[in-house]
């Protein structure tokens, strides 16, 4: 919004306060007229997005979720009289956007189709308890472990000075402690059955830095550092448990989708469209991991593998 006219936004406001005047000022009629106006300027809006260029219609999304650091109240006080009128409950938490990833049924509708090799545990992927309960139900029913994929994960945006220390520590339970507690447990299974790989989820955020999003780079960072930690540990100790990392940039997921303007179709930004674009498929992230875990990457060990589309190095 840096670049937004206040005289624009002054106009707005008065534009909706007029229209929602009428033998006096009544706050239930300023409200609906205020999502009437806020509607048609969206429609606006999408429609000059969907004309647009790829290019133009990518950075204008982006653009449009910028922050408010440079404004000054001389700019912000007639979009606060806007919003007013407005009903701000469309705010969704990113757990409502992802639901369907901790849905039991849809695991355990998966586990049924895989057949009895497959098992569908619920946890809590930063509880230890919930780990140790995990561990101790795959070695009954397995007796071993080869494989550990750990994947649990959230995005809170904010720069340093922005984030909270609440956010920082909720980041670091979901995405690192659940690291932790995963290569600890995996570890502990795999030493047993002769060696196994272990895959950390990470970020290209975990190796770059993005400034507005300090407490997420963190906690993908320590996910990196700690995935080399342990790579050196078991080769030392000669356990054949190897032991890598995945950063993947922009992947294309409902909960990344949700984050584009309505209407506007996130495919058209993939690699597929265009290789200068960021985003890739959660198969390109999957055929990824599925390296890391097979024989084939018998001699990788400690590595950072970037899933990126090459933006890291186009970044340098």
């Amino acid at each position: 919004m840096a670049g937004v006219n206040p005289d624009l936004l002054w106009t707005i406001a008065v534009v909706v306060y007029l229209l929602a005047y009428r033998r006096g000022m009544q706050g239930f009629r300023l409200i609906i007229v205020g999502i009437a106006v806020t509607a048609m300027l969206q429609s606006v809006n999408l429609f000059l997005l969907l004309r647009a260029q790829e290019e133009v219609a990518m950075a204008a999304s982006i653009w449009g979720a910028g922050s408010l650091s440079l404004m000054n109240w001389g700019t912000l006080l007639p979009a606060v009289i806007a919003l007013v009128a407005e009903n701000i409950g469309h705010v969704k938490s990113v757990g409502q956007m992802t639901g369907v990833d901790t849905d039991p049924l849809t695991g355990r509708a998966l586990a049924a189709e895989l057949g009895d090799s497959a098992l569908f545990l619920r946890q809590d992927a930063a509880s230890e308890a919930d780990w140790k309960r995990v561990s101790a139900e795959v070695q009954a029913r397995f007796g071993r472990l080869d494989i550990l994929v750990n994947n649990a994960g959230i995005l809170i945006k904010g720069s340093i000075e922005e984030a909270s220390l609440d956010d920082w520590q909720r980041l670091m339970r979901i995405n690192a402690d659940s690291v932790f507690l995963g290569c600890r447990e995996g570890v502990a299974l795999m030493k047993a059955g002769g060696g196994g790989s272990i895959v950390n989820m990470s970020s290209i955020a975990g190796l770059a830095g993005k400034d507005d999003y300090a407490a997420y780079c963190g906690s993908k960072g320590a996910i990196a550092a700690l995935s080399r930690a342990v790579a050196a540990h078991c080769r030392r100790q000669k356990y054949r448990i190897r032991c890598n990392s995945v950063h993947p940039d922009g992947v294309l997921t409902p909960m990344s989708a949700a984050a584009y303007p309505p209407g506007l179709d996130p495919a058209r930004f993939t690699i597929d469209v265009d290789p200068m674009f960021r985003a890739c498929l959660p198969a390109d992230v999957a055929a990824a991991v599925l390296f890391l875990a097979s024989d084939e990457a018998r001699a990788i060990n400690g590595m950072e593998l970037r899933v990126d589309s090459g933006q890291f190095v186009m970044s340098v």
